[in-house]
């Protein structure tokens, strides 16, 4: 499948049941994608993360994905009651709504076609080339979900050196809200690429919040590009704790569309090995009086590799505009890496916009004090980095959700 990063375009002819059209659609973006291949440093977006040294050394070849595995068993996270939807190696599998009202939803297979087609992106382009069908998800006008959404992202044990590709969309109506977990559950041992591409559209007074975080860690390599529209008075919330994952790159783009809308974003993770763990985001600030708020802390140990690039550009009509942002990295090892690249691009005159990024090693004094206190040197460190890393934790609302994500975090610190 793989010959010099050119994918083969016998793989699109694998796919069952498409059109003329959509396979021309499909063809085209394949042609794209050959045209460039995998993302290198020569890509300002991708100078820190160089996708095709990365791929080159760590796969032989691609192969075809093997056949959907509908029966895998996998624990369902017990702390608290939630609603969810089950995704198989990207595909849509099953949900479960049993406390939610039906008839104010819709979920489905993702059909679109047209989705995301910027040629700019090669991995877009590989995305529409060889997508399978994610889910898409739509929440009626004034809805409000009881109870919290998990999406169980289950990968079978079968993966390896499989490039999966997959796409989603959640829709949410005027005053509607909807709070989801994105759970990776990594069944595979192997070495595997993972490509999502995300559509999110929050109408008019629509909530959407978030949580991102792995069961434990993992060899995939994944991608993920999201895309999310922001009308009047909508409210973005994000917290994103990548550790675990052998490579994780999220492209986060936010529109912020209509008046008073805002997002947020925090991100926390902690890496103990040789992993490679990026956020990258673009806040694009079109309406006047809208808000952004952005802050990521990592911690990085042995030879992991972290990045962060923040974008926010203010257009000439978002006047009154709000946006900040901070980055803050800890090295504990001499081999671990941290680069950031903070960027603003104003063009309204009323504004308040800031930005900033720090890193370096942990402080000795407040070790010492520690250790004059009883502590081993590594029961200090533990204790410092718990405590950097908590106040993103610390922001989640819910007491029980709150708890479960410190679990997860504190047993990859435990590791150190």
């Amino acid at each position: 499948m793989l010959n010099n990063f050119k994918i083969n375009i016998r793989e699109i002819d694998k796919i069952k049941k498409i059109s003329k059209e959509e396979k021309k659609f499909r063809v085209k973006n394949l042609s794209l994608f050959n045209e460039v291949g995998f993302p290198n440093k020569k890509n300002e977006d991708w100078k820190f993360s160089d996708l095709k040294t990365i791929i080159s050394k760590n796969f032989d070849k691609f192969i075809s994905t093997k056949k959907k595995t509908t029966n895998k068993k996998f624990n369902f996270i017990k702390d608290f009651e939630h609603n969810y939807i089950i995704l198989v190696n990207g595909e849509f599998n099953s949900s479960n709504f049993k406390y939610e009202e039906k008839e104010n939803l819709k979920i489905k297979t993702f059909e679109e076609k047209n989705f995301f087609d910027e040629k700019s992106n090669s991995l877009i382009n590989l995305n529409n080339a060889l997508f399978k069908k994610g889910y898409s998800l739509e929440v009626k006008e004034n809805y409000k979900f009881k109870k919290i959404l998990i999406f169980y992202n289950l990968f079978t044990e079968n993966l390896k050196a499989n490039i999966l590709n997959s796409k989603n969309k959640i829709i949410l109506k005027k005053n509607s809200e909807l709070h989801t977990i994105d759970y990776v559950i990594n069944l595979s041992k192997n070495k595997f690429f993972n490509n999502v591409h995300e559509s999110i559209i929050l109408e008019e007074k629509a909530v959407y919040k978030n949580i991102c975080i792995q069961n434990e860690k993992s060899n995939g390599f994944f991608h993920k590009f999201c895309k999310s529209n922001l009308a009047s008075d909508s409210n973005y919330s994000s917290f994103i704790f990548p550790s675990g994952l052998k490579f994780n790159k999220l492209d986060l783009e936010f529109n912020l569309k209509g008046p008073r809308s805002e997002c947020n974003l925090q991100s926390a993770f902690f890496s103990n090995s040789d992993d490679h763990q990026e956020i990258k985001t673009k806040v694009n600030h079109i309406a006047p009086n809208c808000k952004s708020y952005q802050k990521v802390k990592s911690v990085l140990n042995s030879e992991g590799k972290g990045v962060y690039q923040g974008k926010i550009l203010v257009k000439e009509n978002a006047q009154k505009t709000d946006a900040y942002q901070l980055s803050k990295a800890m090295l504990l090892s001499d081999n671990s890496e941290f680069n950031s690249k903070p960027e603003l691009e104003i063009y309204a005159d009323d504004v308040k916009c800031s930005h900033g990024s720090s890193s370096g090693s942990v402080d000795e004094d407040s070790i010492y004090y520690l250790m004059s206190r009883g502590l081993s040197r590594k029961e200090a460190v533990k204790l410092i980095v718990n405590g950097f890393l908590n106040e993103i934790i610390e922001s989640i609302e819910s007491n029980s959700i709150r708890r479960f994500v410190q679990k997860k975090i504190e047993g990859q610190i435990h590791e150190y």
